[in-house]
């Protein structure tokens, strides 16, 4: 059997998993993207898994084939791991970790969506904490940044409690219109104050040749 490290990657919580995005599990998700639960509003940034395309089908082959590129881009100046969101067994969202530069820096940001489903239930900030255990105790991340739109309510308040500090705007386009982003950043030294001790990792250590992490 074809063994590729980075997809036997996990990350334990005690009310949810992220699991490395295999075609199993990307095939479980499927009908949440077909369905449009992945969409939000206010609507995030046109990133290429953002799912601004109307038509479902369609929806669903350029969300696959962007899962199925990123997968091959592993380079010192970017990496990207995407995580499929698992609660009591059910796979119900995605959360991406995004290495940039990190050779050089030690920066990450994070990239995630959850179906209509299952928010309102911390699931959000559950996803985002399991992630940044993974960066700072798993990979050895020195910090981590955030960003999202100003009118985006739900994903600044999570950057917000769980310590990230302002860092700046920038600009980004949604259905190709400009909207301003608020800017966030999490140093090393925050996220240690803070650290749970009730997250588990689990095979990590094997992926560490295979991502340029120094």
């Amino acid at each position: 059997m074809l063994s590729y490290p980075l997809l036997d990657v996990r990350v334990s919580t005690p009310l949810l998993e992220l699991r490395a995005a295999t075609d199993e599990l990307l095939e479980q998700l499927v009908p949440v993207v077909h369905a449009g639960k992945m969409k939000a509003e206010p609507s995030p940034y046109d990133d290429p898994i953002a799912f601004h395309e109307d038509d479902p089908d369609l929806r669903v082959a350029k969300w696959l084939r962007a899962m199925w590129r990123g997968r091959g881009i592993v380079e010192a100046d970017r990496w990207r791991m995407n995580f499929v969101v698992v609660v009591d067994g059910e796979p119900v969202g995605m959360q991406d970790v995004i290495g940039v530069s990190f050779s050089t820096f030690g920066t990450v940001t994070s990239f995630s969506w959850l179906s209509a489903d299952h928010r309102g239930r911390g699931i959000g900030t559950e996803m985002r904490q399991a992630i940044l255990h993974l960066a700072f105790e798993g990979l050895g991340a020195k910090e981590a940044g955030s960003d999202a739109f100003v009118d985006n309510v739900g994903s600044n308040a999570v950057s917000r409690s769980l310590g990230y500090e302002p860092n700046g705007f920038d600009w980004a386009t949604r259905r190709g219109e400009p909207v301003l982003l608020n800017q966030w950043r999490l140093t090393r030294q925050t996220w240690e104050q803070r650290r749970r001790d009730d997250i588990e990792l689990h095979g990590v250590e094997a992926c560490h040749a295979l991502l340029p992490l120094s």
